[in-house]
């Protein structure tokens, strides 16, 4: 892939919302600016200690095996930071997609959309806490 001085300049931004970053696609993701991304949402967890990654991929047409892969391993290097990712906004097409690549995403959770995908991540986070069973929601 050629480096055009225009895609390294794209930048993705990392929104802070309480305990959980909001990330935002939209266009193309090239090879540089998903590094540069990787590093920014690593960056922002361990300097802000959040749990929880929001990345809202409604904006994107098309999700091919690089997306994909960024995605799993954006997931993997969050986990291993002791916070869990939700992909919000998924278009069924996209879905289609991603099963026709056979890219299962395995540790990925999803939601349907940012709002679903904070809720879920909000769940969680009470779910874990400690504390006597009774005090479990539902």
């Amino acid at each position: 892939m050629s480096e055009f001085g225009h895609h390294a300049s794209v930048h993705v931004p990392v929104l802070r919302l309480g305990d959980v970053l909001l990330v935002t696609l939209q266009g193309d993701l090239y090879d540089s600016t998903a590094h540069q991304l990787q590093q920014d949402i690593a960056d922002a967890i361990t300097g802000s200690g959040v749990t929880g990654v929001v990345i809202d991929i409604s904006g994107m047409e098309i999700v091919d095996s690089f997306l994909g892969r960024v995605l799993a391993e954006i997931a993997a290097q969050s986990s291993l930071l002791a916070a869990r990712t939700v992909v919000a906004g998924m278009r069924p097409a996209v879905a289609i997609t991603l099963v026709e690549l056979g890219l299962t995403l395995p540790g990925l959770h999803t939601a349907l959309d940012t709002e679903a995908a904070m809720d879920l991540l909000a769940r969680t986070a009470r779910a874990s806490r400690p504390g006597p069973p009774s005090a479990e929601p539902r």
